[in-house]
């Protein structure tokens, strides 16, 4: 058996009348994969209304389904904190619209068992496993017994103040993963180890557009996971890179950024201008670059990069990253260490990593960074 290349990118939700050139920066990239993954952000449908609880109601036109494909997607994750922005009938949509692409999917479905169905996929002899959470939860869009949505992993927070004697004084913030869910996700790992050669948990997690920072649930769910028998955790969400760590020699990216993923005023269908409304003054609040810079995001957010696994002997031999950028359209385009912002983006990962207490295990081998 040869050597396999499996691929993964951060979020994607291509919403422009020409879908197909918002990948035409990576495609050549993303040809290399025998194999790639990506995470979902919007609905991809025509039907349906906003949810009263959802702040900017996402979906793309149906047609971007083809583009998703054709820019070599095989496994998708819609475990995303937009699956049920248009109701149930936009949630269906996506997922029949992804199925009858020929894409594969996790993390979401008719209901909480099906959301938990892992993707197994046979690589030439090498058997794939992956399993899809979401901790970026809008109340009820997550599946149960009898309601469809997507496969939980809440968290649980807690304000301990730092003075306990001392009424409303700074408080610290700690979390940790939900008992029922965590239980719930390390049974899927256990029942699905003895099936596969590889095993890769998909996590839609962390707190959006602030650098650097992880959330403690996160460090407890992937160690978890790792413990449990997964192989790879690929992160993201956040909408801006954060850590990549090493834990008992498996890799674990907490978040992989935007990759494909239109900014914001691209999905908002409502009166007026996006940066309006309120829901995005509060988003904004969080980073005061989005306002610095005029842009929708923060100029963080517009790096990037994509998990390149060598994969032989029904092993992951290598894991590494390269680079991206994303345009002024939010398009992503593959950088090369020629190019400065190659450098930019490998020490941007340095710093926040080891922020975070983690040692950066990184080097630079060509046009990629191995990791480990």
């Amino acid at each position: 058996m040869s050597k396999k290349i499996f691929i993964a990118t951060g979020d994607v939700g291509p919403n422009r009348p020409n879908a197909d050139e918002m990948f035409d920066g990576v495609r050549a990239s993303l040809a290399q994969a025998d194999l790639l993954f990506g995470q979902l952000e919007p609905c991809i449908a025509s039907t349906g209304t906003p949810a009263a609880q959802c702040r900017l109601p996402m979906r793309c036109k149906p047609e971007n389904a083809g583009a998703i494909r054709r820019a070599g997607y095989d496994v998708i994750s819609f475990a995303t904190n937009h699956c049920m922005d248009w109701g149930r009938p936009a949630f269906f949509e996506t997922l029949d619209l992804l199925h009858e692409q020929g894409i594969q999917t996790i993390g979401a479905g008719a209901d909480i068992f099906e959301a938990r169905k892992p993707v197994i996929v046979d690589l030439d002899g090498t058997k794939i496993g992956f399993l899809g959470y979401n901790s970026i939860l809008p109340q009820d869009y997550w599946a149960t017994e009898e309601r469809p949505g997507c496969a939980p992993l809440r968290g649980i927070s807690a304000a301990v103040p730092k003075e306990h004697d001392q009424p409303e004084t700074p408080v610290r913030l700690f979390s940790w993963p939900h008992p029922d869910d965590l239980d719930a996700m390390l049974a899927d790992i256990a029942a699905l180890r003895p099936q596969v050669d590889i095993l890769m948990v998909s996590f839609h997690w962390g707190i959006h557009f602030i650098p650097k920072t992880l959330a403690y649930y996160q460090r407890y769910a992937a160690k978890f996971a790792i413990d449990a028998g997964a192989d790879i955790i690929l992160g993201h969400h956040t909408h801006i890179l954060k850590p990549i760590e090493v834990y008992k020699g498996k890799v674990i990216v907490y978040s992989m950024a935007n990759f494909a993923l239109e900014e914001p005023g691209r999905f908002f269908e409502g009166k007026g201008d996006l940066t309006e409304s309120k829901s995005h003054q509060d988003i904004a609040a969080l980073n005061p670059d989005m306002k610095k810079k005029k842009r929708q995001m923060p100029e963080d957010s517009y790096k990037s990069l994509f998990i390149k696994c060598v994969i032989d002997d029904k092993k992951i031999q290598k894991v590494s990253f390269v680079p991206v950028q994303l345009g002024k359209d939010a398009t992503p385009v593959t950088l090369t260490p020629d190019d400065p912002r190659f450098t930019e983006i490998v020490e941007y990962m340095r710093e926040i990593t080891l922020d975070q207490g983690i040692e950066p295990k990184f080097t630079v081998d060509g046009d990629e960074v191995v990791i480990g």
